[in-house]
C-alpha cells in the first residue's frame, strides 16, 4: 500500500522541467511512433509525469532522410487528429522541430535555410553512435555564426566523447548546450551511458534534459525512471533551461 502511495507522489517529478523538447512522436517518419494511437498514449505518459509541453523532434539523417516540408505537413495533420484528445489531460504539443545528425553524410544536406529550429533559433544535434572520423566542429561553427543555439542531444551515449575530453572542451566553449536523455539515468542504454550522464550533469555542463521518447516501451522506461531516487535527487539539486523553450 504505502509503496502505491510512493509512486503516486513522485509521479509527476518532471513538472519542475515543464517542458520535453526531444522526442520521436510524429508517425512513421523514423523510428518513433508508428501510429497516431501510440502517440497519443506516450503523450499521456509525458503528462503523467509532469510534462506540460513537449516539442517534437523526428531525425534528419541518412537513415532517416525526411524533408522539412513533407514533416511540417504531417505535424499539422498529427496536430488535426489530437483535436479529439482535447480535455484528456494531453500535454501542449508546441511544435515541430527535429534532430539533426551531423556527420560525413548529413551536416550541409538541409542547408541552413531549411531547417526547423525549436523557439529562440535553437537546433538540436546528435552525432552518429559510433565514431566514424568526422570532426563537427567547423560544421558547428558555421550554424554558431549564422546565429543558431546549438543542443548536442545525449552525450553520454556517445562512446568516444569523454566527460573532460578536447571534443566537449571545444564545443562548450563555442557555447553548446548538452542535453542528457533522461532514460540514460535509470540504465535504459546501458551503464557506461548512465555513468557519464550522471557524470556529465554533476560537472555543471547540461543545460536540457530530454525523453528522446519513441514509443510505449520508452514510456514504460520513463515512467520506472520517475521512480529512481537519484533522479529524484538530482531534481532537487540541478536546475535545467527547458522551460525557456
Amino acid at each position: 500500500m504505502f509503496g502505491i502511495f510512493n509512486r503516486n507522489r513522485n509521479s509527476s517529478i518532471f513538472s519542475v522541467l515543464g517542458t520535453d523538447m526531444h522526442c520521436h512522436l510524429l508517425p512513421n517518419v523514423d523510428d518513433g511512433s508508428r501510429n497516431v494511437n501510440e502517440t497519443v498514449s506516450c503523450l499521456k505518459t509525458l503528462s503523467s509525469v509532469g510534462f506540460k509541453k513537449i516539442y517534437i523532434t523526428p531525425h534528419f539523417h541518412a537513415n532517416y532522410p525526411n524533408d522539412e516540408a513533407d514533416i511540417q505537413k504531417r505535424y499539422e495533420q498529427l496536430t488535426k487528429e489530437l483535436k479529439a484528445y482535447v480535455g484528456q489531460g494531453l500535454p501542449e504539443v508546441a511544435g515541430i522541430s527535429g534532430e539533426y545528425r551531423f556527420d560525413h553524410q548529413y551536416a550541409r544536406r538541409a542547408g541552413v535555410d531549411k531547417v526547423i529550429p525549436l523557439p529562440g533559433k535553437t537546433l538540436l544535434c546528435e552525432l552518429a553512435l559510433h565514431s566514424s572520423g568526422y570532426d563537427p566542429l567547423d560544421d558547428f561553427a558555421e550554424y554558431k555564426k549564422l546565429g543558431y543555439n546549438l543542443i548536442l542531444a545525449h552525450p553520454e551515449r556517445y562512446p568516444y566523447l569523454g566527460l573532460h575530453s578536447d571534443a566537449v572542451i571545444k564545443m562548450k566553449d563555442m557555447g553548446m548546450a548538452f542535453q542528457v536523455n533522461i532514460l540514460s539515468l535509470n540504465g535504459f542504454y546501458g551503464e557506461t551511458a548512465m555513468d557519464k550522464g550522471f557524470s556529465f550533469i554533476e560537472d555543471g555542463i547540461v543545460e536540457y534534459l530530454g525523453t528522446d521518447l519513441h514509443n510505449t516501451r520508452y514510456a514504460n522506461e520513463l515512467m520506472a525512471t520517475a521512480r529512481n531516487s537519484k533522479v529524484q535527487s538530482l531534481l532537487k539539486r540541478h536546475t535545467f533551461r527547458n522551460n525557456t523553450l
